[in-house]
């Protein structure tokens, strides 16, 4: 009864926090840190000690599997270079490093147990690193950097934190831990593959959302366990498993899976990450205690864990500035300077360097002020990076992601899915189908699309879109619908299964519906074409010379037949300036029709992306 209603105080307390830390605008991970500190010292609130076997094989793999699903494999290949070069590079520079300096400022501390403590704090945590990086606008391509090293690093880290207990308990040759390292690659990516290829294998044969997601749920241990068995790294397994599963989910699993699934692994990754920092605060009073059995002087602690900690953000700065020296010099082709700056910057510590604190063995020499450093490495950077890593992206003016770009890029894909899914239809359509049904799927087609180039030309004075509108009446009648199934729910007038299968109907058409509200992109940023989205045709190469406008903010067509628009295009052409697709009338498509005038672009103010009529292509 009492470990329940611990456990049920945790989750309360996390809720409450994180809850309040949203609203201020600070980092949840240093505010619950905070919250456990304090509360460590309140009489009758139980003393927590974070078991590492706990962390490593209870929480770890599942934390590591809900971001690994949720990241691009193909991006991670794009960028497998840089991941490389932090998840292991930068982890082995940090372990020597500050390892060199503990052993240099904590007495009688042997050179093995500096290496170990180094290891320690060596892998930066995924949660704090991209929780920051997101609620701050850091470039995607930043945060799927960070996210990356997040998810690799901590093999690498645990691998040298085995070498290095080794080392302190006998000698371990260069060729000992270099044997370990490559065997413990080998073995998790060997099991990452086979799980990750059979779980989906598995998976695609299961219909019931529930059966899947059940697997689901043991699919990071499945991974952990074995690889651990034949000393192989469990974390590698689980992140490839998880890459491997999250990139074949698409086309494996059914809507509702993916959306069962999408649910239950963010409400578990939210409840462990933050339980953990959590707990990472409740242990701070048993930790002082055993410190201050160890005799030195709080003078002493003080200047060792400074030293350390300036270690640790030091070591990061040194690599980022060398990898971009280094490749000056070689002549290739380096990130710019600011987004090294602020991967640099980026170095928050969490859960595995605690727990991997608690690993080392109960006879290393000065054990306790290890611990003490961990902790004070874990606090240390969430509270000097996590508060100060928004004030540098905001001097170092950071592209954010354009919320106007993310809707062109939705628009081009539904269009050409649209497209292919109209020519579908008209193959597969039979003379016996009801012509009204056929119209029906055309028009829920064409509506989608149209409803995601709406999302453009937010800086023009329309105020609402047909979709917008469509949006707001759905909304309204959704509600008395409900109304009305309340009804028939407290009257008994139909079976409980009968009105949850309308519920669940009503629930997914109002997730469709409830769009969140997409933030006006800048004025001064032109709204272009991405280079992933663009394509090429001779009618998009072309460089079309400048044309007047036929129109300053009005389709005039529209104007003369008393209709209305929604967006406005212009003919490169001839400059003729006419509606979108969305608008009743689409007098631009009509104008390419007549005139076969190939390429326009969007006369919407701060757009200048362009469409050929011709070939079908966004450039």
């Amino acid at each position: 009864m009492h470990i329940a209603a611990e456990i049920v105080a945790l989750v309360v307390a996390v809720l409450l926090v994180t809850a309040v830390a949203r609203r201020l605008d600070l980092s949840a991970p240093l505010c619950l840190i905070v919250v456990g500190v304090g509360a460590s010292y309140v009489p009758g609130v139980p003393e927590y000690q974070l078991d590492p076997e706990v962390v490593l094989l209870g929480l770890l793999p599942p934390l590591l599997y809900a971001t690994a699903i949720r990241t691009s494999l193909i991006d991670f290949r794009r960028i497998r270079g840089p991941i490389a070069l932090l998840s292991v590079g930068l982890v082995i520079f940090t372990t020597f490093g500050v390892g060199l300096v503990a052993w240099l400022v904590v007495p009688g501390l042997s050179l093995a147990a500096g290496i170990a403590i180094g290891a320690v704090v060596a892998p930066p945590d995924a949660v704090a690193a991209t929780a920051v990086a997101r609620r701050v606008g850091l470039p995607r391509k930043v945060v799927r950097l960070l996210e990356g090293e997040s998810l690799f690093n901590d093999a690498a880290a645990l691998v040298a934190l085995k070498t290095a207990v080794a080392a302190i308990a006998g000698s371990v040759s260069v060729w000992e831990a270099g044997g370990d390292f490559l065997l413990a690659a080998g073995g998790g990516i060997a099991i990452g593959l086979i799980v990750g290829f059979a779980c989906a294998m598995i998976r695609t044969k299961l219909d019931e959302p529930a059966t899947d997601t059940a697997l689901s749920l043991v699919v990071p241990f499945i991974a952990y366990i074995p690889a651990e068995a034949i000393h192989g790294s469990g974390v590698l397994a689980v992140v490839i498993s998880g890459l491997i599963l999250g990139h074949k989910a698409p086309s494996m699993l059914s809507g509702a899976s993916r959306l069962a699934s999408r649910l239950n692994w963010q409400t578990i990754q939210f409840l462990l990450e933050n339980m953990v920092f959590l707990l990472i605060g409740l242990q701070v009073r048993r930790i002082l205690e055993e410190v201050g059995r160890s005799g030195l002087g709080f003078f002493t602690l003080a200047g060792i864990c400074a030293a350390v900690l300036a270690a640790t953000i030091m070591t990061r700065i040194l690599w980022m500035a060398g990898i971009g020296l280094t490749k000056r010099l070689l002549g290739q082709r380096s990130w710019p300077w600011s987004y090294s700056a602020v991967i640099s910057w980026a170095g928050m510590r969490g859960v595995v360097t605690l727990a991997a604190a608690f690993v080392l063995p109960a006879d290393t020499p000065q054990r306790a002020v290890l611990v003490l450093i961990a902790f004070v490495v874990v606090a240390g950077t969430l509270g000097l990076h996590g508060t100060t890593l928004p004030l540098l992206v905001r001097r170092l003016k950071l592209p954010a992601p354009d919320p106007a770009e993310d809707a062109l890029q939705e628009a081009a894909v539904l269009n050409d899915m649209t497209r292919l899914a109209l020519a579908k239809l008209e193959e597969i359509k039979r003379p016996e189908d009801p012509p009204e049904v056929i119209e029906r799927l055309r028009d829920r087609l064409q509506h989608r699309a149209d409803s995601a180039w709406e999302q453009l030309g937010r800086q023009s004075a329309l105020q609402e879109t047909p979709s917008d509108a469509y949006r707001r009446l759905r909304l309204q009648l959704m509600e008395v619908e409900r109304a009305k199934f309340l009804k028939a729910r407290d009257h008994g007038t139909a079976d409980d299964d009968v009105l949850r299968r309308i519920l669940e109907r009503l629930d997914i058409e109002e997730s469709m519906l409830d769009r969140d509200e997409q933030d006006l992109p800048s004025v001064d940023r032109e709204l272009r074409t991405p280079a992933a989205t663009a394509r090429s045709c001779k009618h998009l190469d072309k460089d079309w010379p400048e044309t007047e406008p036929s129109a300053k903010d009005s389709c005039q067509e529209c104007v003369d037949e008393g209709s209305t628009w929604v967006h406005l295009r212009m003919c490169l052409k001839c400059g003729h300036v006419a509606c979108c697709d969305s608008s009743p009338k689409q007098h631009s498509t009509r104008h390419f029709h007549d005139s076969l005038h190939p390429v326009m672009r969007s006369y919407e103010p701060g757009e200048t992306w362009r469409w050929c009529f011709v070939d079908k292509q966004l450039g």
